[in-house]
Order: structure tokens, then C-alpha cells, then sequence
């Protein structure tokens, strides 16, 4: 009995794992047929980077510690892994309107599959605009260690998870295209200047405070600058947390985020 059981398990897992990689699979395939979106993964980062960050980087980068260009790139890595990523999500309305996400969900496989299989499929498309992010900080003199870069990278679907579960909550409760565009575009602005992905936080109090610690961007960013400062005199001046806490922070964030929105975007295709 035992084993059959214990087959029955495996079996699930397998299914599960399968469809996480196939959902996954679409949302890549759509990408690659999708040249605008292609196109606009790479164009976000020079707008993002080349003009704000160029800006301040001539403006506000002196007498602060550290190289700001390093402590800027890598908030910038993180910003574009959580905004495509977020943005990914938004098709789920597309998807709906053709009763796409029904057919997923009547299958007998795990909902959670099919989201977590979404998120990444959408974070493909973010990984590819962190590429467009490190050209353009090439262009601008700014580099950071291969070896350490590896360990964002490897990092990167947890960041990628974050924002998309946070995004599923809005995915969930809004089912207009226009409307889903703007509302994740006011979650993820905020956290954008919040976070300390390009101006230090280490000072803030009060609301401000509150606020970035609430934000999963913060301790993504903060995480990805432990990874890439450890052992440097600056580390004191730019890591905020103790990697541990910002891991523990990410996961239990993205636990919150993913089974709330996944209840809201279920509940509201079998409402339909």
C-alpha cells in the first residue's frame, strides 16, 4: 500500500513539474513571436538606465561613499526582473478574454502550477532585459564581477516569482487590459524610487520607512547588493539586511502574495 502510494505522489509531482514547464514553454513561445515585446525588453533599459540613471549618476553621485554606478546597476538589474516580469502577467487578461485561463483551469493539475508556470514564462522576457541592462551599463563605464553577476542571475526567478505574485493580485481583481497596465505600473513605480534601487534608503523614517520595508522590491535588491558587495569596504554602507533576513523576507512575501492572488484570479474565472 505504502508504495503504491508513494508512486501516486511521484506521479503528482512529475504532472505538476510537467506543467509548470509547459506553461512556461507557451509564454517563451509567444515571446519569441512577439517582436514588440522583444523589442521593448531591451528599449526599457535604456530609457530606465541611460536617462535616469545617466542623470543622476552627473547629479547626485558625489561625497555618498561608494561607486554609485555599481550601487545603481544593480537596482536597475532588479527594477527591470520585477517590471517585465509584472508586465508579462498583465497577457493573463488577454488570456482570459479568449477563456484560455478556464481551459488551464479545469485541468487536473494544481492552479499554482499554472501560475508559478506563468510568472517564469513572463520572467524569460525580464532575464533578457537585465542583458539589455548590462549593455547599456557597458556603454556607460559601469561593470560588475562575472562571477557575482552568476549569482544575481541564479537568484533571478526568486526576484522574478516576487513580482509576479505580487502582480497576480491585481491580475486577479482587475480583468480590463488598459486598466491592468496602469494599476501594475502603480505598483511597481513606487517601489522603483521606495526600494533604494536608486537612491539610498539606509536614512528613512517614518511613512517612507514603513513603506520600503512592506515593498519585496527592498530586500530583492538589497539581497542582489549583499551577493555583489560581500567582503568590500562599502558592504557596511550599501547592504541594509542580512542576507538570511532578505531571503526569509522574498519567500514569505512571495508565499503571500502567490496564494492571494492565485484565490482572487481562480475565484474570478469560475465567477465568470
Amino acid at each position: 500500500m505504502s508504495e503504491l502510494v508513494l508512486r501516486r505522489k511521484k506521479s503528482r509531482v512529475f504532472r505538476e513539474a510537467n506543467t509548470v514547464v509547459a506553461v512556461m514553454a507557451r509564454e517563451i513561445t509567444v515571446f519569441f513571436k512577439s517582436p514588440g515585446t522583444a523589442i521593448m525588453s531591451l528599449a526599457m533599459p535604456l530609457m530606465m538606465m541611460g536617462m535616469i540613471g545617466g542623470n543622476l549618476m552627473q547629479n547626485m553621485a558625489g561625497g555618498i561613499g561608494f561607486e554609485f554606478g555599481e550601487f545603481m546597476l544593480v537596482g536597475m538589474l532588479v527594477i527591470m526582473l520585477f517590471m517585465v516580469t509584472t508586465m508579462g502577467m498583465t497577457s493573463l487578461v488577454d488570456d482570459h478574454e479568449i477563456d484560455f485561463n478556464q481551459e488551464m483551469l479545469v485541468s487536473p493539475v494544481s492552479r499554482y502550477s499554472l501560475v508559478i508556470g506563468k510568472i517564469l514564462g513572463a520572467g524569460f522576457a525580464a532575464i533578457i532585459s537585465m542583458a539589455g541592462t548590462l549593455i547599456v551599463g557597458l556603454v556607460m563605464g559601469i561593470t560588475l564581477p562575472v562571477g557575482k553577476l552568476l549569482l544575481v542571475l541564479a537568484l533571478s526567478p526568486l526576484m522574478c516569482l516576487s513580482g509576479g505574485a505580487l502582480a497576480m493580485i491585481i491580475i486577479g481583481l482587475i480583468k480590463s487590459k488598459r486598466a491592468a497596465n496602469l494599476a501594475v505600473m502603480l505598483i511597481t513605480m513606487p517601489q522603483m524610487f521606495l526600494s533604494g534601487a536608486i537612491i539610498p534608503i539606509n536614512n528613512s523614517g517614518g511613512a517612507l520607512l514603513v513603506l520600503n520595508r512592506l515593498m519585496p522590491m527592498t530586500y530583492c535588491i538589497d539581497l542582489a547588493r549583499a551577493v555583489l558587495y560581500v567582503g568590500s569596504p562599502e558592504y557596511g554602507s550599501v547592504v541594509m539586511f542580512n542576507p538570511a533576513v532578505n531571503f526569509a523576507a522574498i519567500a514569505a512575501l512571495t508565499v503571500v502574495f502567490l496564494v492571494a492572488g492565485t484565490y482572487f484570479f481562480a475565484r474570478s474565472e469560475k465567477n465568470r
